[in-house]
């Protein structure tokens, strides 16, 4: 592949190029994923929500697509200035990583936002999806490489991995070509295995197990609604809501469980309880408090009960996978001090967690959504994966 950077011209060219084939072909990917979804044996109903591509995500596609070659450069940004005592002008902006591996699960649509993001922001892509996906992956590769093409430039920008586990090992070891960075999107097992085995920088997109605390000054019909929507509105998604935590001094307490109970039952849910609530109809008793740190993706939930606000702090921090936590509360100082003190990438007052969402942020989609630090936490978005250098302009100048 030619080392010397594509104009912001020619890449915003290939993405219109890309949304344009993929309207064009969109009753073909449908077609092609129905091989997908009849290969699948599995009953994982997130894997499989994950796995399907309708209508509805093909148009996300497209949005996606169109909304990435909207966006500005975000290479060549100018971060830090500085002119030496000498007269040397010296400058940090941002630029690409080089080579980026994405090795995800089931998600089609992993396949248009990832390349898209990591190409926009002048980065080769490769592509590792699981096998349960592979017909619609390769589909979707297929018009990337024609809307390279298009545009006169070499499909190696988009490369697909068509490894199974042994040869995906072996390449994390031993790649065969440079990889500057590794994104795994998936679950614990396939993160593990990548940190594992890989050789070179890796950005994990982790597990959900995100909690809402409904604290004692919480308006008990927002609680509600928030607790239902980051429950049922998305069983497979990364950004549900499996844990509820309510402050034991709620007023109508006993009121609010019953009602939030009806509700869940309302959409099936099973709903798991600790002590203080497994007295109330239709909860079961936990088997042990290694349930806190479960990620569902299903239609299940727990309910505990806290003293306070810093109890409630204290267990968010303990068993969250540091992804999100809401708080229900009409007590702005409280509101302040949970969400300045929660230990997670995205921290919410009176709002669903099922916003942690590059498109919902803002950002027009995301690679991936960080539990990591460094280098970029929560959504990963076109202008997070970019790393900088130093430009220092002299006429002769030595130290």
């Amino acid at each position: 592949m030619n080392s010397i950077q594509l104009s912001i011209i020619e890449r915003n060219a290939v993405l219109q190029s890309m949304a344009t084939l993929v309207d064009q072909h969109r009753d073909e990917l449908i077609h092609v994923n129905q091989k997908d979804l009849k290969n699948y044996s599995g009953d994982d109903k997130a894997m499989y929500d994950r796995l399907k591509v309708d209508q509805s995500k093909i148009e996300g596609m497209i949005l996606s697509l169109q909304q990435l070659a909207d966006q500005a450069d975000p290479l060549g940004v100018e971060r830090f200035t500085f002119e030496h005592d000498n007269g040397m002008k010296i400058a940090n902006k941002t630029a690409s990583f080089g080579t980026v591996l994405i090795i995800y699960e089931s998600r089609p649509d992993v396949t248009i936002e990832a390349a898209g993001i990591a190409f926009k922001s002048g980065n080769k892509i490769l592509l590792k999806g699981g096998k349960e996906s592979l017909h619609s992956n390769l589909a979707i590769v297929a018009l990337w490489h024609k809307a390279l093409s298009e545009n006169q430039i070499t499909t190696k920008w988009v490369e697909y991995l068509n490894y199974d586990r042994q040869k995906t090992q072996l390449f994390l070891e031993k790649p065969t070509q440079k990889v500057d960075l590794i994104v795994p999107r998936g679950g614990e097992k396939l993160i593990d295995f990548v940190k594992t085995h890989a050789t070179c920088p890796v950005i994990v997109s982790g597990r959900g197990n995100n909690f809402v605390y409904v604290h004692k000054d919480a308006d008990n019909t927002i609680a509600i609604d928030n607790i239902i929507n980051g429950k049922t509105d998305k069983i497979s998604a990364c950004n549900a809501v499996d844990k509820v935590l309510i402050d034991k001094n709620l007023p109508n307490k006993e009121d609010f469980i019953h009602k939030l109970i009806a509700a869940l039952k309302i959409h099936d849910v099973e709903i798991l309880g600790d002590r203080s609530i497994t007295q109330y109809p239709d909860i079961k008793p936990i088997d042990s408090d290694t349930v806190w740190y479960d990620e569902f993706l299903d239609y299940k939930i727990v309910i505990g009960e806290t003293e306070d606000e810093i109890e409630a702090i204290s267990k968010i921090n303990t068993y969250c996978g540091g992804h999100s936590a809401a708080i229900i509360t009409k007590n702005q100082s409280t509101a302040d001090t949970f969400m300045s003190s929660v230990d997670c990438a995205a921290v919410y007052h009176n709002a669903s967690t099922r916003f942690t969402d590059g498109f919902q942020l803002g950002l027009g989609g995301e690679l991936a959504i960080s539990t990591d630090k460094l280098h970029q936490r929560g959504p990963i978005g076109l202008q997070h994966l970019v790393t900088n250098k130093w430009y220092i302009h002299g006429d002769g100048q030595t130290r």
